[in-house]
Protein backbone atom coordinates (compact mmCIF):
# COMPACT_ATOMS: atom_id res chain seq x y z
CA UNK A 1 0.00 0.00 0.00
CA UNK A 2 3.22 2.24 0.69
CA UNK A 3 5.16 1.03 -2.27
CA UNK A 4 3.00 2.18 -5.10
CA UNK A 5 2.40 5.45 -4.05
CA UNK A 6 5.46 6.16 -3.43
CA UNK A 7 6.96 4.78 -6.51
CA UNK A 8 4.89 7.03 -8.91
CA UNK A 9 5.68 10.45 -6.61
CA UNK A 10 8.95 9.49 -7.09
CA UNK A 11 8.92 9.25 -10.88
CA UNK A 12 6.87 12.38 -11.15
CA UNK A 13 10.24 13.96 -9.54
CA UNK A 14 12.82 11.97 -11.36
CA UNK A 15 10.63 12.77 -14.42
CA UNK A 16 11.81 16.52 -14.10
CA UNK A 17 15.34 15.21 -14.72
CA UNK A 18 14.57 12.53 -17.67
CA UNK A 19 14.77 9.76 -15.13
CA UNK A 20 13.30 6.61 -14.13
CA UNK A 21 13.47 4.65 -10.40
CA UNK A 22 15.45 1.95 -11.95
CA UNK A 23 18.05 4.98 -13.58
CA UNK A 24 18.31 6.64 -10.56
CA UNK A 25 18.97 3.96 -8.21
CA UNK A 26 22.32 3.00 -10.67
CA UNK A 27 23.28 6.83 -10.36
CA UNK A 28 23.17 6.01 -6.94
CA UNK A 29 24.36 3.17 -6.48
CA UNK A 30 27.64 4.74 -8.61
CA UNK A 31 27.96 7.53 -6.56
CA UNK A 32 27.75 5.88 -2.93
CA UNK A 33 29.54 2.73 -3.43
CA UNK A 34 31.26 3.28 -6.75
CA UNK A 35 32.13 1.78 -10.16
CA UNK A 36 30.35 -1.50 -10.13
CA UNK A 37 29.79 -4.22 -12.72
CA UNK A 38 26.47 -5.44 -14.19
CA UNK A 39 26.28 -8.53 -11.91
CA UNK A 40 27.22 -6.52 -8.63
CA UNK A 41 24.16 -3.82 -10.32
CA UNK A 42 21.77 -6.76 -11.09
CA UNK A 43 22.36 -7.98 -7.38
CA UNK A 44 22.06 -4.72 -6.07
CA UNK A 45 18.67 -4.31 -7.66
CA UNK A 46 17.44 -7.49 -7.39
CA UNK A 47 16.63 -7.51 -10.72
CA UNK A 48 18.20 -9.60 -13.54
CA UNK A 49 21.36 -8.81 -15.57
CA UNK A 50 19.70 -8.10 -18.64
CA UNK A 51 17.54 -5.78 -16.97
CA UNK A 52 20.40 -3.66 -16.02
CA UNK A 53 21.83 -4.35 -19.28
CA UNK A 54 18.96 -2.01 -20.95
CA UNK A 55 19.20 0.57 -18.42
CA UNK A 56 22.91 1.03 -18.18
CA UNK A 57 22.56 1.01 -21.54
CA UNK A 58 19.84 4.01 -21.75
CA UNK A 59 22.41 5.64 -19.64
CA UNK A 60 24.92 5.30 -21.23
CA UNK A 61 23.35 7.36 -24.28
CA UNK A 62 22.20 9.86 -22.35
CA UNK A 63 26.01 10.16 -21.24
CA UNK A 64 25.66 9.28 -17.45
CA UNK A 65 27.76 6.28 -17.19
CA UNK A 66 30.88 5.14 -18.95
CA UNK A 67 32.37 1.81 -19.34
CA UNK A 68 35.57 1.49 -17.11
CA UNK A 69 38.74 -1.51 -17.93
CA UNK A 70 38.08 -4.19 -15.37
CA UNK A 71 39.81 -7.08 -14.49
CA UNK A 72 38.61 -9.51 -16.86
CA UNK A 73 37.92 -8.36 -20.67
CA UNK A 74 34.63 -9.85 -20.66
CA UNK A 75 33.36 -7.71 -17.31
CA UNK A 76 31.65 -4.50 -18.10
CA UNK A 77 32.40 -2.28 -15.19
CA UNK A 78 30.74 0.95 -15.03
CA UNK A 79 31.22 4.53 -13.02
CA UNK A 80 29.46 7.80 -13.07
CA UNK A 81 30.75 9.97 -15.96
CA UNK A 82 31.59 13.86 -15.15
CA UNK A 83 27.93 14.63 -16.66
CA UNK A 84 26.54 11.88 -14.99
CA UNK A 85 28.14 13.21 -11.32
CA UNK A 86 26.38 16.76 -12.35
CA UNK A 87 22.96 14.57 -12.84
CA UNK A 88 23.04 12.89 -9.34
CA UNK A 89 23.89 16.62 -7.87
CA UNK A 90 21.05 18.06 -9.57
CA UNK A 91 18.29 15.04 -8.88
CA UNK A 92 19.53 14.34 -5.24
CA UNK A 93 18.27 17.93 -4.28
CA UNK A 94 14.99 16.93 -5.66
CA UNK A 95 14.65 13.65 -3.77
CA UNK A 96 16.04 15.02 -0.64
CA UNK A 97 12.90 17.70 -1.07
CA UNK A 98 10.35 15.26 -1.59
CA UNK A 99 12.19 13.10 1.44
CA UNK A 100 11.13 15.69 3.97
CA UNK A 101 8.05 16.26 2.47
CA UNK A 102 6.87 12.62 3.33
CA UNK A 103 8.94 12.64 5.94
CA UNK A 104 6.91 15.55 7.62
CA UNK A 105 5.91 15.01 10.97
CA UNK A 106 7.84 11.81 12.22
CA UNK A 107 10.44 12.50 14.65
CA UNK A 108 14.55 11.11 13.77
CA UNK A 109 14.29 8.20 16.06
CA UNK A 110 10.54 7.15 14.36
CA UNK A 111 12.75 7.03 11.28
CA UNK A 112 15.07 5.24 12.50
CA UNK A 113 13.28 3.08 14.24
CA UNK A 114 10.98 2.28 10.96
CA UNK A 115 14.24 1.76 8.83
CA UNK A 116 15.59 -0.94 11.74
CA UNK A 117 12.20 -2.78 11.19
CA UNK A 118 12.26 -2.46 7.49
CA UNK A 119 15.72 -4.14 6.95
CA UNK A 120 14.48 -6.67 9.61
CA UNK A 121 11.76 -7.18 7.26
CA UNK A 122 13.61 -7.53 4.29
CA UNK A 123 16.29 -9.47 5.88
CA UNK A 124 13.49 -12.04 6.36
CA UNK A 125 12.02 -12.01 3.12
CA UNK A 126 15.62 -12.81 1.26
CA UNK A 127 16.21 -15.52 3.76
CA UNK A 128 13.36 -17.38 3.25
CA UNK A 129 12.57 -16.15 -0.17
Amino acid sequence: MLYRPFENRLNIHLAEHQLYRAQWSILYHLENIGPSTLVELSNYMSVEKPTVTRTINRLEELGYVEHIPGKDKREKRMQLSESGKQVYQDVRVTIDRYEQEILEGITEQEQIEAIRIMEEIRKNITVRG
